[in-house]
């Protein structure tokens, strides 16, 4: 909805049904409009490695019931002398973009201790038509991290980070986030025990939040409307890995997390009434067990499967938006519990040297977020309230996955299939009065992927297709925010260390919308983008990286992106992406 505050789409699934994880911790945003999703805490100082599951293949961090994102920070590579650090300086021409981060390391093969900070800055950036989209930000990230191992494996591991986003705009908005601050600790130990290790991680993550109307942009509401929020997470995750002879592993562990959110909305010309309690003092407590293992019957197949079980208790400490759920729902019971038993069975034959068939069926179930049951955005107008449900149930999602892996002569090749069955899906929708609500229904998504790819060392290339239905099964009708048929074409060269790649994004017209839920801007035309990018070094630890995104420079948007609310750009039906773009950095490293 900007140029900040991403929130990733997996499979037709996103934001509560995408679980992001940082070096293994989740960090809740505060934003009840999700102007912080938890990938706008990916570190601008250290690029960590980002891994995508779609299917249930641990539950340790949880059910996967859209998606997962795992996001991974590696240790420095010390030098002989125990050394290691990097600089990046860089930016992009359109908007303006400037980034800068750097880290600086020292320590031996029994620990080391780390410094990295980072900011990165950009104004609004014109669309492929010229028109200014709001999306300026900017984004400053200090970080400490160290690590130490004793000579008999245990291990200690600490994380301290603070960052901060300031005039933050969004053209998908009514309101821009002038302030956000996020601290985060994590402390992690382990040792081996037995035939494998155990391992105890904890953090916190404290984020506090302001959104307002005004700051930012020329007042076109009828009053200044300020949302001072925050919330905190506590969690503890305590694992056992073991490996029972060759051919067996096994895992067992549980984990706790407790979160508070708060969130008040104040209006007036001085800020001194308060408007609506959006979050009214929510609290969530978790506490989870899981057992899951992994035996290879013979060297071309392994079994694995896992069972999980969630107690998850949701209540609220302030009573003031209780008429707003009996005036929406007809109740004022705000306490939750659920009892969330999930589980998982995978196979991975190896049918020859070439080939692997992956099959895998999960039950995962998922409890509503913090929007979906208690958000309690309050109005006059029936049309501008917003109003969580706490009489949802439980998501239920029943998934089959079949892929085939395959590798020979420079080729690959990855086609998948897989089909999602949920139970008492969270439709966010609208009442008959125009009022945001949200409440169960049956629902089923179908998808095909497919990965065709070629290398010879200096060339490749490669061809990726996705597709994915979803249907409303209760009312008959498609699901909202599905996105269409999307196709990647790409042609690699590589060569002492130089890289060129030429990428051409597609995607086809999306018919298949929701326009009664207010999620969807209607329905949206195909598009295709070329995209160039390339690596070079230039002297022994200097390189530079560049890309050209949108080279011909067309105006275009993804059919999920939000609708435009900008009042500068009353044109735009969706927050359309940059035009053309050139960036580049130098980075070294040391």
């Amino acid at each position: 909805m900007g140029g900040r505050g991403i929130d990733p789409i997996i499979r037709g699934q996103g934001q509560e049904r995408v679980d992001v994880l940082l070096d293994g911790i989740r960090v809740e945003g505060a934003c009840p409009n999700r102007m912080d999703p938890p990938t706008s805490r990916l570190s601008s100082a250290l690029a960590p490695v980002l891994e995508v599951r779609t299917s249930n293949q641990t539950l340790r961090w949880g059910p996967i019931t859209g998606g997962q994102i795992v996001a991974t920070t590696a240790a420095p590579e010390l030098d002989e002398n125990g050394l290691a650090g990097h600089l990046t300086i860089g930016g992009s021409d359109n908007g303006n973009g400037k980034l800068a981060n750097a880290s600086a390391a020292v320590g031996n093969d029994t620990g080391h201790f780390r410094i990295a900070a980072g900011h990165d800055e950009a104004d609004d950036y014109e669309d492929g038509s010229g028109n200014e989209v709001r999306s300026a930000y900017e984004n400053t990230e200090g970080r400490v991290d160290a690590a130490w191992r004793a000579d008999n494996g245990f291990y200690i591991k600490g994380l301290v980070t603070r960052q901060e986003e300031r005039d933050v705009k969004y053209a998908g908005s009514g309101m821009d986030a002038p302030k956000t601050d996020t601290d985060t600790y994590r402390l992690e130990l382990g040792a081996p025990v037995a035939s494998g290790e155990w391992n105890l991680l904890t953090w916190q993550a404290d984020v506090d939040h302001i959104m307002d109307n005004f700051s930012l942009r020329e007042l076109t509401a009828p009053m200044p409307m300020l949302t001072a929020s925050e919330t905190r997470t506590r969690g503890l995750r305590l694992t056992l890995d073991q490996r029972a002879g060759d051919y067996t592993d096994w895992a067992l562990g549980t984990d706790v997390e407790t979160n508070e959110w708060t969130a008040n909305r104040y209006g007036g010309m001085n800020l001194a009434m308060l408007n609506s309690v959006m979050w009214p003092g929510v609290e969530r407590d978790r506490v989870g067990v899981f057992a899951e293992a992994f035996h290879r019957i013979v060297p071309g197949v392994r079994l694995g499967g896992g069972l999980r079980y969630d107690r998850v208790d949701m209540q609220t400490t302030l009573a003031e938006p209780n008429d707003a759920y009996f005036r929406t729902y007809g109740t004022t019971d705000t306490d939750a519990t659920d009892d969330n038993i999930s589980g998982f069975v995978s196979s991975e034959w190896r049918f020859s040297r070439f080939q692997t068939l992956d099959v895998t069926a999960s039950h995962s179930v998922r409890s509503p977020g913090v929007s979906e049951r208690y958000i309690a955005s309050w109005s006059m107008d029936p049309a501008m309230r917003w109003v969580g449900n706490p009489e949802l149930d439980t998501e239920k999602h029943r998934k089959l996955e079949l892929s085939l892996t395959g590798k020979r002569d420079g080729w690959r090749w990855k086609p998948a299939i897989w089909v999602d069955d949920v139970n008492d899906y969270v439709l966010r929708t609208k009442n008959d009065q125009g009022t945001t609500v949200y409440r169960n229904i049956d629902a089923r998504l179908l998808g095909v992927e497919g990965e065709l790819g070629w290398s010879n060392g200096t060339w490749s290339t490669s061809s990726r297709i996705a597709s994915v239905r979803g249907d409303n099964r209760t009312d008959d009708q498609a699901l909202p925010q599905i996105p269409p048929v999307q196709f990647i074409q790409t042609l690699g060269w590589h060569h002492l260390g130089h890289s060129l790649q030429a990428e051409w994004q597609v995607a086809r017209r999306q018919d298949r919308v929701d326009l009664e839920s207010g999620l969807d801007a209607g329905t949206s035309p195909g598009y295709g983008v070329v995209n160039l990018s390339g690596n070079h070094p230039l002297v022994e630890h200097l390189s530079l990286a560049w890309a050209v995104d949108n080279l011909f420079d067309n105006t275009w948007a993804p059919h999920v992106s939000r609708a435009n609310t900008d009042p500068f750009n009353p044109e735009a039906v969706r927050v359309n992406e940059p035009g053309r773009t050139l960036r580049a950095a130098l980075t070294a490293r040391w």
